[in-house]
This record gives C-alpha cells, sequence and structure tokens, in this order.
C-alpha cells in the first residue's frame, strides 16, 4: 500500500474508445456542475481535459461540500482565535517592555542586580532531574536570602513594584514571576545596550538612541520574546545548585554553565550577570585558556559602533537561559474577545 499515490487511483482518460465521451458544463440556473455528451468521435488525445482537470473538480466538490457543513467556517475561526491570541499576548508583552524599561530607568544602579537575579532564578536548572530553571523560585524568601543571592533584593523588590502595575492593566490575569523575571533581564540587558550608544555618542541620548535604532540589534529577540508564558513554582528550588559567583574560580563557573547546556563562549559573553564589576569579572575569566579568546572577543566587539558580535552572542545565549526548565504556554495571558451580534446594530 505504500506505493499507491491518489494520483494513481484516477484513472487515465487518454487513449480510451468506443466509449462516450465527456466534459464539464456549468449550469447557471442551478448553480450546479453537471456533465454533458461531447461528440464520440474526438480522439482520445485531444480531450480538453486531463487528470489534473478531474482533480480540480474533485477538490471543487469537496469544497463545496465543506462550505455546506460549515467546516471551513469553523477553521476560521479558529485561525481568527489563533491571531486574536497572538496580537493580546503581544500587545500585553510591549506594554510590560513599556513598564520594565520605565522602572529600570528610574534606578539605573539596580541594573547589575537584575541582570543576577534573571540569571540565577535561571541557574537553578538540574538537567538530571529537570527541575529548577526560570520558574520564579528566587522571590521565596528562603531562596533570595541564600548566600549565592546576596544583594538581589532591591532587584527583586523593584521587580515586584513593576509587577503590581503590569498586573493593574493585565487583561489575561496576573503575569508570573518566572515571566516578568526573565523581561526584566532582558530590559536590563536593553538598557546596557543603549546606554552604551549614548557613551559613544558623548553622552547625547537623542543620538544614542538613532545609534542604537540604526545598529542595535533590536531584530534579534524574537525567539526570546516568543517564550513567554512560564509557569511560577511553587516553592524554593534545592539549594546548592548555584555558585557564589563573587568567590568561585573559572572552573567552577565553567563546570556550572557546561551542566545547564551552555560553556566557556557563553560564560564569557554573560560575564555582566556576574556581579556588579563586569571589568573584575572579566579579568579573571580572562585567566583562563578555553574563555580568555571569547572575553577578547567580546571586549573588541564592545568598542565597535554596532557591538553585533556581543549583542547577538548575548541574546543567544540569556534566550537560552531564559528556557530552561520550562514548558511554555502560548495561550497564556490571553482572554476571550465578545462577538459583536450584527442583528442587535441599529443602522
Amino acid at each position: 500500500m505504500g506505493g499507491v499515490s491518489f494520483l494513481s487511483t484516477v484513472p487515465s482518460f487518454t487513449n480510451i474508445n468506443n466509449l462516450q465521451h465527456l466534459t464539464l458544463a456549468s449550469s447557471h440556473r442551478s448553480g450546479l456542475i453537471r456533465c454533458c455528451k461531447t461528440d464520440p468521435q474526438v480522439s482520445g488525445e485531444s480531450l480538453p481535459f486531463h487528470r489534473r482537470d478531474v482533480l480540480k473538480l474533485a477538490g471543487t466538490a469537496v469544497g463545496m461540500e465543506l462550505i455546506g457543513n460549515g467546516f471551513i467556517n469553523h477553521v476560521g475561526d479558529a485561525k481568527a482565535a489563533d491571531l486574536n491570541q497572538r496580537r493580546q499576548r503581544s500587545e500585553f508583552q510591549s506594554k510590560i517592555k513599556l513598564a520594565l524599561s520605565k522602572t529600570i530607568k528610574s534606578k539605573p544602579e539596580l541594573v547589575p542586580s537584575i541582570l543576577t537575579l534573571a540569571l540565577n532564578d535561571a541557574m537553578t536548572y538540574d538537567k538530571a532531574s529537570k527541575s529548577g530553571g526560570a520558574n520564579g523560585s528566587i522571590r521565596f524568601s528562603a531562596e533570595i536570602s541564600r548566600p549565592e543571592n546576596a544583594g538581589l533584593s532591591d532587584g527583586l523588590a523593584l521587580v515586584e513594584e513593576a509587577k503590581k502595575e503590569i498586573d493593574s492593566f493585565s487583561k489575561g490575569g496576573p503575569i508570573s514571576y518566572a515571566d516578568l523575571i526573565q523581561l526584566a533581564g532582558q530590559s536590563a540587558v536593553k538598557y546596557t545596550y543603549l546606554a552604551s550608544a549614548i557613551r559613544k555618542c558623548g553622552g547625547n541620548e537623542e543620538k544614542g538612541n538613532l545609534l542604537y535604532t540604526a545598529y542595535g540589534s533590536s531584530g534579534q529577540w524574537a525567539l526570546f520574546d516568543r517564550q513567554f508564558g512560564r509557569s511560577d513554582a511553587t516553592e524554593p528550588d534545592p539549594e546548592g545548585r548555584i555558585p557564589l559567583w563573587g568567590k568561585a574560580t573559572v572552573q567552577e563557573m565553567k563546570d556550572k554553565f557546561i551542566a545547564i547546556g551552555l560553556g566557556p563562549r557563553q560564560l564569557a559573553v554573560m560575564s555582566a550577570f556576574l556581579g556588579p564589576d563586569q571589568a573584575a569579572t572579566e579579568q579573571l575569566l580572562a585567566t583562563d585558556p578555553q574563555v580568555a579568546p571569547w572575553v577578547q572577543k567580546y571586549q573588541q566587539s564592545r568598542e565597535t559602533v554596532s557591538q553585533t558580535d556581543y549583542e547577538v552572542d548575548l541574546i543567544t545565549a540569556l534566550t537560552k537561559l531564559s528556557g530552561l526548565g520550562q514548558q511554555i504556554n502560548y495561550e497564556a495571558y490571553t482572554y476571550p474577545v465578545e462577538r459583536i451580534n450584527l442583528s442587535k446594530l441599529k443602522l
């Protein structure tokens, strides 16, 4: 049966002799398609239709049947619902980003704390048990108070402040901490990108914004943005899964990054997430022969106008990190749309 196709079940109309030949005609009065007789003397080779014409006829008949049964309407409804959900999620996410951008801009000194908050929430992921990850568990007092999270409470408080505003305008339920913490990390990264562009323009904010718009990597965030619909943990993640970044050796850092599926390259590009002093962190990382080439690469990239290598690789690493341990709910934050009853409209 594997060699049989739909086309092979359609009889050929060539070289058929001694049969009445049929052509297709349309009845304008009845709206139905019917067959009518033609000259039997016409040879098979000159028939006005072939197998593809029969397929078209069959497709038309099936289509008419589906329309008659309302199937096409159901498909249309499903597509419309899907489009509505994507629009709702996109609009909500845009408002979240705007709120976070304003919040972070009001307290830029907390950017390092927010970066490490996003990192440490995701770094609890354990590949063997497939537990932990970017699940918002760092919000629990038992976890935020651990030694590896020292100094992150202010960053978490800022995120919680933004959450109140975001939940107030959400039409599809409160945002999860898991989503909010990673989106806050994204906003903090974008803030550093923009700040760098402004510095390169001599502190001129208007020119810096133009520079970032022209050469920035905003278009690289699509996959990160799609990972929207993370679920919150209901309890703290297990202890002992995150190194003390300020005291860890480079080897310990590498081991942790490798354990979650990353490596020396991602360790180097995420140096700003490992503590408030990125320069000091990179000086330490440069002592390792596996990490040093990447540190040098990204330092050089940050000196260029576009920072392309640094920005793109950082976005890629953060995208992978922020999805650890999650099954994304792509219907999260959606809500039913009331249909307009046209019969009640007064025209």
